[in-house]
């Protein structure tokens, strides 16, 4: 009980935010990423011990800095987000995880058998958080994610109940690479850093070597038009250009439609403008909850005319679903870019390839 008392008052130490971004001359780089920008493994001379320094984990202009120590045991890991539990999976450590967030969404067959027998267990929402279950789990860590900003509720919460937490950013990232790297920093968190540059190298190896391809076959060709998204709540949001989907499509051989976000956060437009847009596309992409013409149709009639709908060049990334709807592409497909990229380039170059395609299908 005397080490476990120490190792999370050290944890917890080191998990409090800093709002600054200066950096002490006792750090030195141990690694750092090549495509993220939200994170670096460092040691620090002082306290003798690597650690991982997060940078801006969310959409926002406000700087947040997190330090992190690497030395101390992480074997209870509870996560707010099923990439994060596919990062875990992707280097081996699956089995440290024992409370999700939205149980009932995960996807992998390993992870749902653990699910199932109790070795995982739900820990509810930001909003709705089951502190009396995080803390019966005896968790060392548990990885959130923030939209706009830490969440003090939550964090103020958790410190009170001598809970670590560790912000993990890598929805902020604007390349798929940069995303999927992320992977090195929860190995790091698990004590296997080596493990996760090792699975990442493989990924990025496959997945510049896919697009170079893409690159030197598209030469001379005009690339196909794409159209993003469904509306959300009566709102229609877009991402910005330097968003890691649009990366995606580019590096597919798309070309994205809508330019004019260069921001970094997804923007709404209007119905209207939307409309204007999709006349325009060859093919339409990521169409919410619709698995069929007939229901896009319905959902949206003012587009049932539309070049890719009479086409029938509408892909949705709901192939692979858990039995409660959750999406295999926002899981696995945060660690294998190379298969999404290898769906995106399919699809934008062939009108007839539904069953080569992993996450994607195509709606008849």
């Amino acid at each position: 009980m005397l080490r476990r008392l120490i190792e999370i008052s050290l944890i917890a130490l080191l998990c409090t935010a800093c709002h600054s971004a200066s950096t002490s001359q006792s750090f030195s780089e141990l690694y750092l990423p090549r495509h993220a920008k939200g994170f670096v493994i460092e040691y620090d001379s002082l306290r003798r011990c690597e650690v991982l320094r997060i940078r801006n984990p969310y959409q926002s202009s406000r700087q947040y800095e997190q330090v992190v120590a690497l030395n101390s045991n992480t074997e209870r890991i509870a996560v707010l987000s099923s990439s994060f539990a596919a990062m875990l999976e992707a280097i081996g450590e699956e089995e440290r995880i024992v409370g999700v967030s939205g149980v009932q969404y995960i996807v992998s067959p390993a992870i749902r058998q653990r699910i199932d027998e109790q070795k995982i267990v739900e820990i509810g929402h930001e909003s709705s958080m089951r502190f009396e279950v995080l803390k019966s789990l005896d968790v060392d860590v548990v990885l959130l994610y923030g939209l706009y900003g830490e969440d003090t509720s939550l964090t103020s919460k958790l410190q009170q109940l001598d809970i670590p937490y560790v912000y993990i950013g890598d929805y902020t990232e604007s390349t798929p690479l940069g995303k999927a790297e992320w992977c090195v920093a929860i190995a790091a968190l698990c004590q296997c850093r080596e493990r996760g540059e090792e699975y990442f190298r493989t990924i990025e190896e496959r997945y510049e070597r896919l697009r170079d391809s893409i690159r030197q076959s598209m030469q001379g060709r005009p690339r196909p038009q794409v159209m993003l998204n469904m509306p959300y709540r009566d709102t229609w949001f877009m991402p910005p250009t330097e968003s890691y989907f649009v990366r995606l499509i580019e590096d597919g051989g798309g070309e994205y439609l809508y330019r004019q976000n260069q921001s970094r956060e997804s923007v709404p437009i209007s119905i209207e403008e939307a409309l204007l847009i999709a006349h325009r596309a060859d093919v339409w992409l990521n169409v919410g909850q619709c698995n069929t013409l007939d229901e896009l149709r319905q959902t949206l009639p003012r587009f049932a005319d539309v070049k890719a709908i009479k086409n029938r060049r509408i892909y949705n990334n709901n192939r692979r679903q858990g039995i409660s709807g959750g999406s295999d592409f926002w899981e696995s497909g945060a660690v294998r870019p190379d298969v999404v990229l290898n769906d995106i380039a399919k699809l934008l170059c062939n009108d007839d390839c539904d069953e080569e395609l992993y996450y994607y299908k195509q709606l008849r």
